[in-house]
C-alpha cells in the first residue's frame, strides 16, 4: 500500500467511551472497533464497525457474570491515518480514563481489524493485562518481544480477504517462541465474523476472563 499523508484531525473530533455499568467489576475489557486506513470522518453511534463489537461487550459481561465490565470505545474518526495512528491515541486516552475510574483492576483489550492493530500497538503498555485481536490488520513491523509479557489471543477467519491470517499466525508463533503466552485460532469465516459469530464471541470472552480474573 503506498504511503499516504495523514489528513488533519480537528478538535471537533472526540472519542467516546461507554464505561461499565452496574456493580464494580473485578476487571475491565476495553473493546475496540475497526476502521479504514485513511479517513477523518467521525464515527457515529450507528457505524457498522462499532455495532459489530457490541455483542463482544455483552458476551464478556454475561459470561463473566459481571466480573469483567466491558468498556466500548467509539473512536473520534474512522481512519488509522498514517503516522497519526488516530485510533491508538483514542485507545490510550480510554486507558487513562479507565485507570482513573478503576484504579486497581486489570484491563484487557479486545479489538477487531483496525482495532486489532490498535491492540497490538498497546502490547507492553503498563495498563494492559491481555490482548485479544480479531482478524487484525497487521503491520509487518511487529517484533515479538513487546508481546512476551502480555497474554495474546489472535482469532482469524481463514477465508478472510481483507487481512492476512498467515501473518497473524506468524506473529503468534514468534511470540510463543520468545516465551510469551500466545495462541492462534483459525475459524472457517471471513473478515466480518458473521458466519460463526458465537465462536468469535466465546473465544474472546473466555480468554479475557481467564487471563484477567486469574491474576
Amino acid at each position: 500500500m503506498p504511503r499516504e499523508e495523514a489528513p488533519e484531525v480537528t478538535a471537533a473530533h472526540r472519542p467516546h467511551l461507554s464505561l461499565p455499568r452496574g456493580r464494580r467489576p473485578g476487571a475491565v475489557a476495553l473493546v475496540l472497533h475497526g476502521g479504514e486506513p485513511t479517513s477523518t470522518l467521525p464515527v457515529t453511534r450507528l457505524d457498522p464497525a462499532l455495532l459489530r463489537m457490541i455483542p463482544f461487550a455483552r458476551d464478556v459481561r454475561l459470561r463473566s457474570r459481571g466480573r469483567v465490565g466491558p468498556a466500548v470505545l467509539r473512536n473520534a474518526v474512522r481512519g488509522w491515518n498514517g503516522d497519526a495512528k488516530s485510533s491508538v491515541a483514542d485507545a490510550e486516552w480510554a486507558l487513562g480514563r479507565l485507570r482513573q475510574r478503576f484504579p486497581d483492576v486489570p484491563i484487557g483489550v479486545i479489538g477487531h481489524s483496525m482495532g486489532g492493530r490498535t491492540a497490538f500497538e498497546l502490547a507492553g503498555h503498563p495498563e494492559v493485562s491481555s490482548i485479544v485481536a480479531l482478524a487484525p490488520w497487521l503491520s509487518d513491523a511487529y517484533a515479538a518481544e513487546p508481546f512476551v509479557g502480555t497474554p495474546l489471543l489472535v482469532v482469524h477467519g481463514l477465508r478472510d480477504r481483507r487481512t492476512d491470517p498467515a501473518a497473524a499466525r506468524d506473529l503468534v508463533e514468534r511470540v510463543a517462541a520468545a516465551g510469551g503466552d500466545a495462541q492462534f485460532v483459525g475459524l472457517d469465516d471471513a473478515h466480518a465474523m458473521l458466519h460463526r459469530a458465537p465462536a468469535w464471541h466465546r473465544l474472546a470472552s473466555r480468554f479475557t476472563i481467564d487471563r484477567l480474573l486469574a491474576r
